[in-house]
């Protein structure tokens, strides 16, 4: 199935909820982030879509917001695509796929540590990468450094 076709498949389901489709080097579809935990439901369970991976599942900060990455395969049909999630930086929220995909839990559990996206539902969503009281958003490009962490200096 192509990215066209994949697209259509999506837009008739959901209409305005799939923004737009990108074809680049990797095509990519936005969709609505309210609508991504149910569209990520079709794509898995729908019999001409089978995406039964979810490859990878990651954050990107642009400056003006914060974008959430599912890359998706077919392992049965052999085709694969990109959706994103653009949400804002100040309360970055998405409800979670791990109910769709359970290998989620960890991705979204980077990606919240890293950037400080909120999986609303996610069933364990807490730091993976830093300490538990580890103070901001590493990824992110307006992350400071805390000078000490527990009286250690913190070297850059």
């Amino acid at each position: 199935m192509t990215s066209q076709e994949i697209f259509e498949n999506l837009q008739g389901k959901f209409g305005d909820q799939i923004i737009d489709l990108t074809e680049n080097v990797d095509d990519w579809i936005r969709v609505k982030p309210e609508a991504i935990a149910d569209v990520c439901h079709h794509m898995r369970t729908d019999p001409d879509l089978h995406f039964e991976s979810l490859m990878c599942l990651g954050g990107v900060d642009y400056d003006d917001h914060l974008t959430v990455v599912y890359n998706l395969g077919s392992y049965a049909h052999k085709h694969k695509i990109t959706l994103k999630v653009e949400v804002g930086r100040d309360e970055p929220k998405v409800p979670t796929v791990e109910a769709v995909w359970r290998v989620a839990n960890w991705h979204e559990r980077e990606a919240y540590d890293m950037y400080g996206i909120v999986f609303e539902g996610h069933s364990d969503l807490r730091r993976i990468l830093c300490p538990d009281d580890w103070e901001g958003w590493p990824l992110r490009k307006d992350y400071q450094v805390q000078e000490y962490y527990r009286g250690m200096k913190v070297e850059v």
